[in-house]
């Protein structure tokens, strides 16, 4: 939530803090706190695109801290958006805030934009470390303090509504928690913090009562707004201007509102006394006060007093202990909320298994789009992979499930009897772009899931191809070969409101949800059999099976990903973008192996190749001279990334899930495309690593073979496809050609296990 100009007004006096050696300890985290904070705090980079591996050194370097020192983290995330939509205007409100930071950021300008895969590297490098997390169906500030007061042990946050919070263990601030400057020896360090409890702030007040600091946070106005009638009260107590400094005389020196109505406060002796004071202040004429109208509602304002109070008030005992516990139901109290959701989706949310997207989804049918560095002047990156996320909500809305009912046909065939067409590229999305202006001016060892996943890696002739694509209602064309499809309806199509980028205004979108088939929705999805919900991931994307043979497992996805990104981006991506991009894939590889602290006899080529590739990252002070048109490419390939890997956990992993610090790093592929724009080869930087060669020769054949024998969408206009077509001749001018896909891939195989397998 957050409470205006709170954390301003406590942190600047020392008085709140108690000063404490923080160890040996349980420790409630704000999860999605922590990796602003640490993302943000430590000059990552935000202009490129993010760099993955640099957070995850940093997050493994803090975990460890809380090691050094026995303190035992228990991580908790938000999730989706409140389904009473009492927040929705001010997730709006920052949404706008975020696209024009965007676009200050792309002119080098300052700005505050978190990279849209960091939560994604987040929760899969808390589950490869061990650590208990849960997310939340919706915002997690109350269940945080309902678990920190039944375990009696602090929070850590840099959340305001944690000043508010009646907790007996404490608050620690991340603003001073020191945990990168260890003090003592071990077994026995630990980390200087300050510690705020309602206790310190109540005494320095007089002996406040606690009952009425969330009466403040109300009056104050949180992420929920002011209820109407308190900016008129705030103006009777003079508390409205700047400093406060006419307050009833009381002080020489200016107030700050928070302070003002704190002193205030502190008059009563509890919150009912004050609540009535307020209603009897209210319930003044306002032409009493120089204005013409009616009366205030007394009766109104204080029922919304009372309703705002009532998120601070915490529970006895947590759902989030019994979870923790290793219970098997998922947590909160709001399960009746979400009565809609099947249980599988939402334990899959819980468990970090599934983004909160999926919820967002069904219950709202609403999805808010994360901002990314790119070109205002072009289309959002999002519209990319509509294709993808339109699958994701058919699946999600899907009758049997929870969609409409749909008759399926095929036209000129069976659906099976060739490669299927995805609607999304096929067909031209309707897009009804909404009129109101936003904005003025996991899961187990995630990654390693290849052996588990029973995918062959030679071409299985046996292997159906997607069943029971539908094509919307509202669109009559039809696809360009046998298999496309047709849908009948007698009723409206299922839409989905997407809020996304239109210049630099946040806009609503009407976008369509297309139904896979009968077989695939939530309540069925486990039941489908692996080949099935492959060849619906693979078809989606459109990559053919046999392409990705020579990859290793866990960089099958990333391939199908940067497929799919090569047919739908726009600009189509040039063949040094795509160079860059498979030389950072591979860099990836070699961190990852790295950072195992695994030597072999091959590994020392290997490792002088990884250190040339980080040669060439964007410094500090080269990250100022960015080219936006380039930035603007891998934000398309990162969105298509986004939503892929959302598709790939609805459909239970059918391909094994790529580790993600590993994949993208923004200021190294932007360096590496500097460089061979200024002249250098792909193969000069590999020089010596013959393993490295293979991966990226392997990396950029199968994206090139795969595309040459792939159309260009349909939807994209006859200029659109000349251009793609020149891309892929010049991509075809490199290494490689037709009939690669088979050759010598067992024995790339055999050698990255070798190498890669610990």
């Amino acid at each position: 939530m957050g409470v205006q100009g709170l954390t301003t007004y406590v942190e600047g006096n020392r008085n709140f803090f108690q000063d404490v050696k923080f160890r040996d300890s349980r420790l409630v985290i704000d999860g999605c706190s922590l990796y602003f904070r640490l993302y943000f705090s430590h000059g990552l980079d935000q202009q490129h695109g993010g760099d993955y591996d640099a957070f995850f050194y940093l997050l493994s370097q803090f975990l460890s801290a809380l090691a050094a020192c026995s303190i035992l983290p228990f991580v908790v995330l938000d999730g989706g958006m409140d389904p009473s939509d009492k927040k929705f205007s001010t997730l709006r409100q920052r949404l706008q805030s975020k696209i024009r930071d965007a676009e200050s950021l792309s002119h080098g300008r300052h700005g505050s934009l978190l990279p849209i895969l960091t939560r994604e590297v987040f929760t899969q490098i808390l589950s490869e470390k061990g650590i208990p997390f849960v997310q939340c169906p919706a915002e997690a500030d109350w269940e945080i303090a309902c678990l920190a007061r039944q375990w009696n042990c602090p929070v850590l946050s840099n959340d305001s509504d944690f000043y508010i919070f009646d907790l007996p263990g404490g608050y620690l601030p991340l603003s001073f928690f020191n945990w990168t400057n260890l003090n003592g020896k071990a077994p026995h360090q630990y980390i200087t913090a300050r510690r705020y409890t309602t206790n310190q702030l109540c005494w320095l007040f007089g002996g406040m009562n606690r009952e009425l600091l969330p009466l403040c946070a109300v009056l104050s106005g949180n992420d929920y707004g002011r209820p109407n009638g308190v900016d008129t009260l705030l103006a009777l107590l003079d508390l409205a201007g700047p400093g406060g400094g006419g307050w009833k005389g009381t002080r020489k020196a200016p107030l700050s509102r928070i302070e003002g109505i704190l002193l205030w406060l502190s008059s009563f002796t509890g919150p009912h006394e004050a609540v009535e004071e307020v209603a009897r202040l209210m319930g003044e004429s306002e032409t009493d006060r120089g204005r013409r109208g009616k009366r205030i509602e007394e009766g109104k304002l204080s029922s919304q007093l009372w309703n705002g109070m009532q998120e601070y008030h915490i529970a006895t005992q947590s759902s989030l202990s019994h979870w923790f516990s290793g219970g098997k139901v998922a947590p909160g109290n709001q399960r009746l909320e979400y009565a809609q959701v099947p249980e599988c989706l939402f334990l899959a949310v819980a468990q970090g298994t599934l983004p909160p997207l999926v919820l967002d989804v069904v219950v709202l049918r609403r999805v808010l789009l994360i901002p990314q560095v790119e070109n205002s002047k072009l289309a959002s990156s999002h519209c990319s992979a509509r294709a993808i996320r339109q699958a994701i909500y058919g699946i999600l809305l899907q009758k049997g499930g929870l969609g409409q009912d749909t008759q399926i046909h095929g036209i000129g065939g069976s659906a099976s009897a060739q490669h299927a067409k995805i609607p999304g590229r096929n067909v031209q999305v309707q897009d009804v772009r909404g009129q109101e202006n936003m904005g003025q001016g996991k899961r187990g060892r995630r990654g390693h899931g290849g052996s588990q996943t029973g995918i062959g890696r030679g071409h299985d002739p046996s292997l159906p191809t997607q069943q029971g694509l539908i094509m919307p209602q509202t669109s009559n064309r039809q696809g360009t070969g046998a298999g496309a499809l047709q849908a009948e309806s007698s009723s409206a199509p299922n839409c989905v409101e997407e809020y996304d980028r239109l210049d630099l205004n946040l806009k609503r979108n009407q976008v369509e949800a297309y139904s896979l088939g009968t077989t695939l929705c939530p309540d069925t999805i486990g039941q489908a059999p692996l080949a099935v919900r492959l060849c619906t991931l693979l078809d989606i994307l459109g990559v053919k099976k046999p392409y990705l043979a020579p990859i290793p497992p866990h960089l099958q996805l990333a391939v199908g990903v940067t497929c799919f990104w090569m047919k739908e981006a726009s600009p189509p991506p040039s063949l040094p973008q795509l160079q860059a991009l498979s030389l950072g894939i591979v860099y990836g590889e070699l961190s990852w192996k790295n950072q195992s602290g695994v030597r072999q006899p091959k590994w020392a080529a290997e490792h002088s190749v990884w250190l040339g590739l980080n040669q060439v990252r964007l410094t500090t002070r080269k990250r100022r001279g960015m080219d936006v048109a380039d930035a603007h490419s891998f934000s398309q390939w990162q969105a298509c990334l986004w939503s892929t890997l959302c598709l790939n956990q609805l459909l239970m992993l059918p391909l094994p899930e790529p580790y993600t610090s590993w994949l993208f790093s923004g200021s190294l592929v932007h360096g590496l495309l500097r460089s061979l724009r200024g002249g250098r080869t792909p193969e000069s930087f590999l020089v010596g690593g013959t393993l490295s060669q293979q991966l990226y020769c392997a990396l950029l054949d199968a994206v090139k073979i795969n595309n040459s024998d792939t159309p260009r969408s349909s939807s994209a206009s006859g200029g659109r496809k000349r251009s793609g077509h020149r891309g892929r001749r010049r991509g075809g001018g490199g290494r490689g050609g037709g009939g690669r896909g088979d050759r010598g891939s067992e024995e790339l195989n055999n050698k990255f296990a070798l190498l890669l397998n610990e």
